[in-house]
């Protein structure tokens, strides 16, 4: 066998060469218009870009390359001659606050940042704090630069300048070639490092039938964001098997994804439960439909049924739940149905469906109790999930997190659950006291840590709560100092400078005293008890 390497730029050179004219449509984030070009223009701009990179940016194997942006054409171009010239593109989540922002992009140690120009203020808030950065790089043309107190260069300007032909070169598939960090659940953010290979298998495990399934025929709409672990892996998926893609940029309300979806024809959407409750109620009041969509994956945080149910039943939409973590590349399981569950009534099938899906192949997957015992597939022994596999991380970036772990080889998810005889694995708890809000994680610690900085507060506790659109969002529970009476606007404009804005609690409410455990520590069960009837204020 020929001993040839996985490398990312080959899959949009295949696409180039095999999909050259199947379109990338894209909202655009500067102008809001409709922008679409084929794979073989995307590849040439993209060589464009790597002559950019490679020329007068100056990049280097190896280095880090930082994004700040939506899903668009020019972000695509980004994904794959960042990795095709060996450098590593960095996607940094922008709705983290500017503080943790400059953190990760220091961390990451960026030579350069491309940014959206929605994202112009939160540049001007962070480039004094990132010391390596050399050159901030807007994704706009000239007529739509931003004004910022920044010095910025001209995306389109730079390419206009570039040639239009470049050489990727071959190297170790073992290359680095993203980094994903982390939401910093549980102090700071940690760095996902992706290779070459394992970008590329993971892809092909995204267009395999029983996990995304994209093929030819598909006219994909990855409403994830690139900048959530490289949107699924949907963009180099799309482009392996010729997908049309449809990139909804910063527009992501009901109205605008179902315009896009209609106007474009698409029949497969991806994204977290907060985007599809929104979509849904769009649809509900305009009384307009999404006939042309055949399935939506969702991910990010458990499928509600009620949600299920309704697309299902009131739009024909099948939807079909995912699991995976960052450090995961995501893919884990994906919900699909098997052919013996044919005969099942329509509740057994629900049932099943609101499992986190099924394993594929390529990840390996086992429960352990406390003390390490591998625990049987049987559907009910719950234990701690371990995972390993080719595109899952075997350490963080430079170290953090050795912890997660173990000594044979696996990486302890934090999460509680159990797997069956048939591979289909359901989350019961999670190990790690962390909520999660819309597929976003929320760190009750630092929320905590935050609150007891009030000059009334003597003790904080954050639980994770239901909430009907956002699944899960943080109550706060205070225990006010003595002869002190903090109210919950005063609790809530500290955070506000303190916290990124998704953290700030839907809740605030204040006891005499906190259940404190023989270890010293505040017993959240106890307070999951005690406010288990709570409801949000409207």
């Amino acid at each position: 066998m020929m001993n040839r390497p996985l490398m990312i730029a080959d899959i949009l050179h295949h696409a180039a060469l095999n999909h050259g004219q199947r379109e990338i449509v894209s909202r655009l984030p500067d102008t809001g218009e409709i922008h679409r070009y084929g794979y073989a223009d995307c590849y040439k701009r993209t060589q464009q870009l790597a002559n950019v990179l490679t020329g007068p940016l100056k990049v280097k194997p190896g280095d880090r390359i930082t994004t700040i942006a939506w899903n668009t054409h020019r972000h695509m171009e980004l994904y794959y001659a960042v990795s095709g010239v060996g450098a590593v593109i960095h996607t940094a989540n922008p709705r983290l606050s500017p503080e943790q922002l400059a953190w990760i992009i220091d961390h990451a140690k960026a030579k350069h940042v491309f940014f959206d120009v929605t994202f112009a203020p939160l540049v001007d808030a962070v480039a004094k704090h990132c010391k390596t950065v050399k050159r901030w790089i807007a994704m706009t043309g000239e007529a739509t630069k931003p004004q910022t107190k920044t010095k910025v260069d001209v995306y389109e300007t730079l390419l206009a300048n570039a040639h239009d032909e470049y050489d990727f070169p071959e190297f170790d598939e073992n290359s680095a070639a993203g980094l994903c960090y982390t939401s910093g659940t549980t102090g700071d953010p940690k760095g996902a490092l992706y290779s070459h290979r394992s970008t590329v298998l993971h892809a092909m495990a995204c267009c395999s039938v029983d996990a995304i399934g994209v093929g030819a025929d598909g006219v994909v709409m990855p409403v994830v964001p690139m900048f959530h672990v490289n949107a699924w892996g949907v963009p180099y998926a799309a482009a392996m098997a010729g997908a049309k893609l449809v990139m909804p940029g910063a527009q992501l309300d009901g109205e605008s994804l179902q315009s896009l979806i209609e106007g474009e024809a698409v029949n497969q959407v991806l994204g977290v439960p907060t985007v599809w409750l929104g979509l849904l109620q769009y649809l509900r009041d305009s009384g307009k439909r999404i006939d042309c969509v055949q399935k939506v994956l969702m991910g990010g945080s458990a499928m509600p049924e009620a949600l299920m149910r309704a697309y299902q039943d009131e739009y024909g939409v099948e939807m079909q739940q995912g699991w995976g973590m960052t450090e995961m590349s995501p893919l884990g399981t994906v919900g699909k149905l098997l052919p013996k569950h044919e005969d099942l009534t329509e509740d057994e099938k629900v049932g099943i469906k609101l499992k986190q899906g099924r394993l594929l192949f390529g990840v390996d997957m086992r429960t352990v109790d406390d003390d390490g015992n591998v625990l049987p597939r049987d559907g009910q022994s719950a234990g701690h999930i371990h995972v390993r596999g080719p595109w899952i991380i075997d350490s963080y970036y430079r170290g953090a997190g050795p912890d997660s772990f173990t000594d044979d080889g696996w990486f302890k998810t934090g999460d509680v659950g159990h797997i069956d005889q048939d591979g289909y694995m359901t989350i019961t708890d999670r190990s790690k006291d962390v909520i999660k809000s819309g597929g976003e994680w929320v760190s009750s610690i630092d929320l905590e840590n935050a609150a007891m900085g009030h000059p009334d507060v003597a003790m904080a506790a954050a639980v994770g709560m239901p909430h009907p659109k956002w699944q899960e969002r943080p109550l706060l529970i205070v225990q006010p100092k003595p002869n002190t009476t903090p109210t919950p606007d005063s609790i809530r404009e500290y955070l506000s400078t303190r916290v990124p804005k998704w953290w700030l609690p839907d809740g605030i409410e204040f006891i005499d005293e906190m259940p404190i455990g023989a270890t010293g520590k505040i017993l959240k069960t106890k307070l999951r008890e005690m406010f288990k009837d709570y409801t949000f204020p409207e």
